[in-house]
């Protein structure tokens, strides 16, 4: 009987199912404004790959200091290049240069029930507008350009006591959505959602009124799987994914 069982079990060995070859997974750290662009991508990108995207999502600021902590990231997306250039400063990324993968629009929102409605940049100087949401300047990029833009429109200076301070963009526009705010400095990859269209209405602040949203991004050094991450990163720059950054709220960078 001994004998017998071991010999079924050499067959089973031999001959038996064996366990699918283990998926890749690629463990992406993701700016917020990201948070409604990349699961419709990864969702592409796997199917085309076989690798599955592990997102994790923040503020540029806050991903930034987890890579330099020792986070087991392997590709970095941020949402400018001043945060990524950290992580290469740091002798932390595999290239002497972050690869800019999307140009970023900074809106102004407003629920569609606002009496601030119809939204124009006046309305930031409305008695009405009590609370003004933007992004922590110093954590988000998008916060950084909201300040700047106040600030090039001579605005700042009234708004100020009006500000409430989010710490990245995604809680920015929550702000403005749940009425913790009345109007918002949010990126273009929030309004442009199905759920924040039906709910309210945006109108672009002047591009010309901030600094250039370049959004960037850098693999990791000690990643084992670095040739999966630069295979992403060649993926979001072909033609077709630029392309359809625009339907996402993005702006190709070619």
């Amino acid at each position: 009987m001994t004998v017998l069982i071991v010999g079924l079990l050499m067959l089973s060995t031999l001959f038996g199912a064996r366990p699918a070859a283990a998926q890749n997974v690629l463990r992406v750290a993701a700016a917020a404004d990201l948070q409604t662009v990349l699961p419709a991508l990864s969702a592409d990108y796997e199917k085309a790959s076989g690798t599955k995207l592990e997102i994790s999502y923040a503020s540029s600021a806050t991903l930034a200091t987890q890579i330099m902590n020792g986070a087991p990231f392997d590709i970095f997306l941020a949402a400018d290049y001043s945060f990524p250039e950290k992580v290469v400063a740091a002798n932390l990324a595999d290239t002497r240069d972050p690869t800019a993968y999307a140009r970023g629009t900074l809106v102004l929102w407003a629920r569609k029930d606002s009496p601030l409605q119809p939204l124009s940049m006046e309305r930031l100087t409305d008695p009405r507008a009590q609370r003004i949401a933007i992004a922590n300047e110093f954590h988000a990029p998008y916060g950084r350009a909201a300040v700047a833009a106040l600030h090039w429109l001579k605005l700042y200076d009234k708004v100020e006591p009006h500000l409430v301070v989010a710490e990245n963009i995604a809680q920015t526009a929550q702000f403005v959505e749940t009425g913790n705010a009345q109007l918002g400095l949010i990126s273009l990859t929030v309004a442009a959602t199905p759920h924040f269209r039906e709910v309210g209405t945006y109108v672009l602040v002047p591009t010309y009124a901030y600094p250039e949203i370049r959004q960037c991004a850098v693999v990791m050094t000690k990643s084992p799987h670095k040739d999966e991450a630069h295979a992403f990163l060649h993926w979001l720059l072909t033609p077709a994914v630029q392309d359809r950054l625009k339907d996402l709220g993005l702006a190709p960078v070619q």
